[in-house]
């Protein structure tokens, strides 16, 4: 299980927050530890290891073994006291035999019981536990603090929220993209921190109104490749949230789908806004947008690898179909194919030159026949995004 582990430990010495996932199922350890770390690090551990160094935040159980028939094990009994002890969340993973899943609840104290076959359902809710069992925490530490006579604390800057009413934040947000592209058309690199303020915009924005409201303020302004930005960081916005992303997370994704397609910028508007489909040369020419749009992002030096990544990226997918490199599979990052969702859900569901918008129900139907060349297990958790969203663009505003 040594690759799996390796895989989701980040470096270091220093002791972080980690779920621990307990296992003896390798390949479905590592999916599911995959899932997992694309919103908290996780530790993965089989039968007869000792837990991780760093602070458990929460376990996840899924365990071939009958635990009822190894209550005797050692292993066993300790690992259950572990997790009585500490308190934390535990998920467990149902095995579909009543007596022994309600032997293991027994052991394992109070977990919460999951079907594992509803695979979309086991990170959103591991995020809610882990929310829900913070959220105690601090509150028994404000009450420790007003009981000593101390201030409760207040909210961190970063947690400020942008101001105005809705429709002005989607006017200066817009102002805020012409500008970004208008500095990398002049081949000077975006400013950082105007792309800041634009991605707090949507941030605020799509969790105040919701989606669907951002897709039709967005839409109001006629300038496509414009909205096409503000659309998938509004999407990357609401993806984060379902996926339970911390606030520095849902910046991190939210500002990369916003820039994604800023070598654009570089492109002729004679090939942007053709009408008909595009010549051989002609979509050789718009492909180099990705290389553009990354090299003139890393000029400036104060964007993240993980941002030029998705710039530079974003048109990959797993099977090895996508451009400039023909990435596969785990070559491709995580929020790389979390915007590549993102990006062909907007793309269908806009306005182009060349045809009608989709509606949600014909978007969903193409997004899941391209599942495997895209990540299928976000694809599945960014269904109910489809939903929600509708077509703002135009067409039924939910699914059929």
């Amino acid at each position: 299980m040594q690759e799996p582990r390796d895989r989701y430990e980040r470096q270091g010495t220093h002791r972080e927050d980690v779920v621990v996932l307990v296992s003896d199922r390798r390949e479905r350890a590592e999916r599911l530890a995959r899932g997992i770390a694309l919103v908290l690090p996780c530790r993965v551990i089989e039968p007869g290891a000792a837990l991780p160094s760093d602070r458990p935040i929460a376990f996840v159980v899924d365990l071939a073994t009958d635990l009822a028939a190894e209550r005797g094990s050692a292993w066993i009994v300790w690992l259950a006291e572990r997790v009585r002890e500490s308190g934390l969340p535990c998920l467990y993973l149902a095995r579909g035999n009543a007596a022994q899943d309600m032997a293991a609840v027994r052991l394992l104290g109070t977990p919460t019981v999951i079907d594992p076959r509803q695979s979309a359902g086991i990170v959103p809710t591991l995020m809610r536990l882990v929310a829900e069992s913070q959220a105690r925490g601090q509150a028994r530490g404000q009450a420790r603090d007003q009981a000593r006579g101390q201030a409760g604390g207040g909210v961190s800057g970063r947690g400020r929220r942008t101001g105005g009413p809705p429709e002005a934040r989607v006017e200066r947000a817009t102002a805020l993209v012409t500008r970004l592209f208008e500095e990398a058309a002049a081949g000077r690199p975006p400013s950082p921190e105007e792309a800041e303020e634009g991605t707090r915009i949507v941030l605020d924005t799509v969790s105040e109104v919701g989606i669907r409201a951002w897709l039709d303020l967005v839409w109001r302004h006629d300038l496509q490749v414009y909205q096409h930005s503000l659309s998938v960081a509004g999407f990357a916005a609401a993806f984060a949230a379902e996926l339970g992303f911390s606030r520095s997370d849902r910046q991190r994704l939210a500002k990369a789908a916003l820039l994604h397609d800023v070598g654009k910028a570089l492109i002729p508007q004679t090939i942007l806004n053709k009408p008909g489909p595009l010549t051989p040369d002609e979509m050789a020419v718009m492909r180099r947008h990705a290389a553009l749009g990354a090299d003139l992002l890393a000029k400036e030096g104060a964007f993240e690898p993980e941002i030029l990544d998705v710039v530079r990226y974003h048109h990959e997918r797993l099977d090895g179909s996508g451009y400039p490199e023909g990435l596969k599979g785990a070559r491709i990052g995580d929020l790389v194919r979390l915007v590549a969702i993102c990006d062909v859900h907007s793309a269908l569901t806009e306005r182009r030159v060349y045809r009608a918008p989709l509606s949600a129900a014909e978007a969903a139907a193409i997004m899941q026949a391209q599942a495997g060349p895209l990540d299928p297990d976000l694809l599945r958790v960014y269904r109910p995004i489809i939903a929600r969203a509708g077509a703002a663009a135009g067409g039924p505003s939910v699914l059929d």
